[in-house]
């Protein structure tokens, strides 16, 4: 049996599978706060007590969460301090000094994780080649190392010039710990992110000191309660590149798993993908707290090298706090479901990006909470059914919600409260839309070549009209949209990409060297996946090479198949390709400048298809569970319209809009002028006019 388990904003969300018999059991819990591992193991304990399996039985279990990302915005991480090259100790604050806003005045941007007082410069230097310029001051460290324990400071972040050319230094300060400071956490950033770019590797490894203590109690807690309850299985944590890792690892390189609880939709979208034939898809997320978009392409989800996090304006970048660590590129691109709708200064409706969560929630769940929500809106139109939220497991009161809709909206707009709730719905779908449509332009893709593979508890009831605005051709929901993450977890493959700075130009080096370098990153990546159970012979290697023409400032990857260089000739061939390709040209008589090499080691990959849930359309009863009054757009009125059980459509059914399908964990909406339908994949199809 095989369990995934994903810790989100508002709910947390579990999916067992026993592989034997084809059953599945889904449960959805509100996450609890403040110790997120008081939800997973009530998800856990109800699951098993659903299935009457005991964990004993679980072979596989896969964890995402925000834990690490949410520590990072609240601030509540170890007390952490920075030594850095004597004279270099202030460059996470200098940061690359540029305005992301260029003329806002009152611009605000992330503190460092380390304060002043707690940045330390280090008598040492390293040149760019690796030559020692200055000896380390190992007396300067040894003292620094026990005042800092002596004041309290749990971690320490060790981020040398030059460093990922010559890392004796730092693992120098290391072993120093390891004597007078046996109990601090120490991070080296040419073991985090030994690549070029000072202020980001400084980031990186600030991050990853900052979050070491929390994550390791963090897992340590879950895996002995989850021993105490019988669990002996393989425990994974979803890495943000969409790949397993071990908890030793993860505990690490907490840095590695910041984005891992919203990766997994994207991983099931990508799997869709693969099976289905259907190599592009826009992935859509909307959950209790955010909403998220990313692109499928060729059948797998988009990586980038890097992201930010605590960002101090939503969508601008450079405000937030740069991570340099693979991740599946995802936009926010919007509210969720727990959103709160207000009136601004201009006395506009805006909706987010403050969020009721799931304490006290929308002011629907009746648990205290008074504002309106997206949730509230879509309830009051008639989309969710009152009593069969959760399968009937959470009661959702109408009358909670138009009352906060009326007091802070529609009252104070002289509007029908109704109309008020439109206005909400309808504001959500077209930002994200809008968001949507400007991600995939600017990568040079047309909306109407991607359909829209929706989940998160609240991505099917607004796909429909984000599709319309967007001009998506379809709509896809899988089975289970409202755990697709879960889903997601478990057709993941372990990975572990292994990164090594080299700015130096082609023609300064040799084969052989680069050679022994793809060697040794390949060696690091078989490593870390020995630590998740393995075994050799079962792991894949490709690797890359970021490479730009001297004299330029970004880089291009170029893809090296079994990460080997057959010779210099043949990487610079490869290069101009791929630069061609990009730009239409390339620059003749300019030296190729190497700029960082990665391995990618993964082991294999799991299947995982629901649709044996599912029977042939001949084979049952109808669907159809009666009828509710919704409120549609084209009538600006409610409508009589028909309602379906989700478990009860089989394979190869249609249906015409308008109509509800309805799930556990989420609600399908249709719309006028769209046919909806049942793939072979147990998936609902929404084909758009």
């Amino acid at each position: 049996m095989r369990l995934a388990v994903d810790i989100g904003g508002t709910f947390t969300d579990l999916l067992l599978v026993d592989d034997d018999s084809g059953e599945i059991w889904i449960e959805k819990v509100l996450t609890t706060y403040p110790d997120p591992s008081e939800g997973f193991l009530n998800a856990v304990q109800k699951a098993s007590a659903a299935s009457k399996r005991p964990l004993s039985g679980v072979d596989v279990l896969v964890h995402g969460t925000t834990l690490g990302i949410n520590a990072i915005i609240e601030r509540k991480g170890s007390p952490t301090a920075l030594l850095a090259t004597e004279g270099f100790s202030d460059s996470v604050e200098l940061r690359r000094e540029q305005r992301y806003v260029m003329y806002d005045l009152l611009l605000e941007l992330p503190e460092p994780l380390a304060p002043r007082n707690l940045r330390f410069g280090i008598r040492e230097r390293v040149t760019s080649q690796g030559e020692v310029l200055v000896p380390l001051d190992t007396e300067q460290v040894a003292k620094l190392l026990s005042r800092l324990t002596a004041r309290g400071i749990e971690a320490v972040a060790v981020c040398f010039l030059h460093s990922y050319r010559n890392p004796a230094h730092e693992t120098a300060v290391a072993e120093i710990a390891r004597e007078v400071a046996p109990g601090l956490n120490v991070s080296l950033s040419s073991r985090v992110n030994p690549e070029v770019k000072e202020y980001e590797r400084a980031s990186t490894t600030l991050c990853n000191a900052y979050l070491q203590g929390r994550m390791a109690e963090y897992i340590e807690n879950i895996e002995a309660s989850l021993a105490a309850r019988g669990f002996a299985g393989a425990f994974f944590i979803m890495q943000s590149s969409g790949g397993l890792t071990s908890s030793v690892t993860a505990k690490e390189l907490p840095v590695r798993v910041l984005e891992s609880g919203p990766v997994g939709g994207m991983l099931c979208a990508a799997h869709h993908g693969r099976v289905a034939s259907a190599p592009k898809l826009l992935a859509f997320d909307m959950g209790g707290t955010t909403a998220k978009i990313g692109v499928i392409d060729g059948g797998s989800p988009l990586v980038a090298p890097g992201f930010e996090v605590d960002r101090r304006y939503r969508f601008a970048k450079g405000s937030g706090l740069p991570v340099r660590a693979p991740v599946i590129e995802l936009l926010e691109i919007g509210a969720g479901g727990g959103s709160i709708a207000q009136l601004d200064a201009l006395g506009l409706v805006k909706v987010g990006p403050e969020s009721a969560g799931s304490s006290p929630g929308p002011a629907c769940y009746n648990l205290g909470g008074t504002r309106p929500t997206v949730t509230d809106a879509d309830l009051m139109l008639g989309y969710l059914n009152p009593a069969f939220f959760l399968g009937g497991e959470m009661t959702l009161s109408p009358e909670a919600a138009e009352q906060a809709i009326l007091n802070d909206l529609a009252g104070p707009l002289g509007m029908d409260p109704r109309e008020a709730a439109w206005g909400i719905h309808e504001l959500v779908n077209e930002s994200m839309a809008s968001a949507a449509r400007v991600h995939l332009t600017d990568r040079g893709k047309d909306p109407g070549d991607y359909p829209l593979f929706a989940y998160g508890g609240a991505g099917p009831v607004h796909a429909f009209g984000v599709a319309r605005v967007l001009g998506s051709p379809q709509v896809i929901i899988p089975l289970g949209a409202g755990v697709a993450s879960a889903r997601g977890f478990l057709t993941a493959p372990a990975s572990f990409e292994a990164v090594q700075g080299w700015y130096r130009t082609i023609s300064e080096t040799t084969t052989d060297e680069i050679g022994d370098l793809l060697r040794h990153l390949e060696d690091q990546g078989r490593a870390m996946l020995a630590t998740a159970g393995i075994p050799d012979d079962r792991i894949e290697v490709h690797g890359y090479c970021a490479m730009r023409y001297e004299g330029q400032g970004h880089d291009v990857r170029v893809h090296l198949p079994g990460a080997r260089v057959e010779s210099k000739a043949a990487l610079s061939e490869a290069f101009e390709r791929r630069y061609a390709s990009l730009y239409g040209r390339t620059v003749a008589g300019r030296d190729i400048k190497l700029v960082t090499w990665g391995v990618i080691a993964q082991g294999p990959s799991s299947d995982l298809r629901l649709s044996q849930l599912l029977k042939s359309a001949d084979s049952g009863d109808g669907a159809l569970t009666g009828q509710r009054p919704v409120f549609w757009p084209e009538s600006r009125s409610c409508e009589e319209t028909p309602v379906y059980s989700r478990y009860a459509l089989r394979i190869g059914e249609s249906l015409e809009g308008p109509a509800i399908i309805e799930e556990r964990e989420s609600t399908i909406v249709v719309g006028h002028r769209a046919r909806a339908r049942v793939d072979g994949f147990g998936n609902v199809v929404i084909d758009l006019e």
